[in-house]
């Protein structure tokens, strides 16, 4: 069997990785002219890390990357509203929360497809059909592949997606996010190196992930309008100015960025869908289920769908019983966590004075099982089959 992979970001390399794996012939697709090794941070929970372990890169991204100790939700005055502490749901799901740059992680899941080419890049997929024999699809160069499967991991924008349900739209959340990577200063006040923080505040969210190195990997998010031309324009200043009487280190760590290491985009999801598979045609990660970044799991669900859709393709007895496996167990997940992910979106950005007094007073009692209740659903899944 062959398979043809379209995209080469975290989706498309695991989804190699895991085919590779069970000996299937695999050549991934890049409409870049390189795999971008670059982006701001992530933080890995434990359910991906589960998934890293089945591709085999765990380990290099336990130490590449930093295991942070607590999670915490925080009001501008530094108030604690939140907190998760690592340690515990370590010892139930395993390990969690470890925080890495983007661009480290596609390098470790590019080392871990080997020496052979299998990623062509400036490839852009224009057309595909498919047929009783398999998949081909049409390159903008003039070239072409044929294979058994097409794997469509070509981002929340995707082509295949685009003309296959031409009516699914990526939609937009309501916020507008900045991002950065900086090195923190020794001057640096108030900041606990093990610590992920989020502030949530009427006048915007700011995040802040501690990576190794003694790098940081911040956000802010403002509600705003759709591709607001103004925000384009946007400097750090401005952005101090937003924040302004925010808790420490929020104003240190934005008097060390310079405005060439900021990276802007409005946020977008996919409304859920009912169907990743058509014939031999597969949609993946955020191909499939675009989400928000509230919970962190955008990464993490790109690489289960990899080892799901790999474990049922080596388990089932065709692969038309393992795709309808893999869209079955897919699009109920993803699609309760792309829901989840929007409510918390939604009072992360709470932005008028009522409902944010209510919110503040109401999140530090909200009851334990209600957390555990959703750590369990997002954490306590079943990852097997390649190892």
């Amino acid at each position: 069997m062959k398979a043809i992979i379209i995209g080469g970001g975290i989706g498309g390399l695991s989804t190699a990785i895991a085919l590779r794996k069970i000996g299937i012939e695999v050549n991934v697709f890049e409409s870049k002219h390189e795999v971008r090794l670059a982006g701001a941070g992530l933080a890995i929970s434990a359910n991906a890390v589960q998934a890293l372990q089945q591709l085999g890169v765990a380990d290099q991204v336990v130490r590449e990357g930093k295991v942070l100790e607590e999670l915490r939700i925080l009001t501008p005055s530094g108030k604690i509203l939140q907190r998760k502490e690592t340690a515990l749901i370590s010892s139930k799901y395993g390990l969690d929360n470890v925080a890495i740059e983007r661009g480290k992680l596609l390098e470790l899941l590019m080392n871990a497809l080997g020496e052979e080419q299998i990623v062509y890049t400036g490839k852009t997929c224009m057309s595909f059909e498919q047929n009783t024999s398999g998949v081909k699809v049409w390159f903008e160069d003039g070239s072409t592949v044929e294979g058994d499967l097409l794997i469509a991991a070509d981002g929340i924008h995707s082509s295949i997606r685009e003309k296959l349900m031409p009516n699914t739209n990526p939609r937009y959340a309501g916020y507008t996010c900045w991002r950065a990577v900086v090195q923190a200063g020794p001057n640096l006040r108030e900041y606990n190196p093990n610590v992920f923080i989020e502030t949530w505040g009427r006048k915007g969210r700011f995040g802040l992930v501690p990576l190794p190195d003694n790098r940081i990997y911040w956000f802010a998010c403002i509600n705003a309008k759709v591709m607001d031309p103004q925000l384009k324009t946007f400097t750090v200043k401005n952005l101090a100015e937003i924040y302004k009487g925010y808790h420490e280190p929020i104003p240190g760590i934005l008097a060390q960025t310079s405005d060439h290491q900021l990276l802007h985009h409005d946020i977008y999801d996919l409304p859920p869908i009912g169907h990743f598979v058509f014939g031999n045609i597969v949609l993946l990660g955020d191909s499939a289920h675009a989400m928000t970044p509230n919970l962190g799991q955008g990464a993490g669900q790109c690489i289960e769908d990899a080892i799901i859709l790999a474990g049922h393709i080596k388990s089932s007895p065709t692969i038309k019983e393992a795709l309808e496996r893999y869209e079955y167990e897919r699009t109920g997940r993803t699609s309760a966590i792309t829901k989840m992910s929007n409510r918390i979106g939604i009072v992360a950005q709470l932005n008028d004075r009522v409902s944010v007094t209510l919110r503040d007073a109401i999140f530090p009692h909200i009851p334990a099982r209600v957390m555990e209740k959703q750590i369990k659903y997002l954490y306590d899944v079943k990852l097997e089959g390649l190892l």
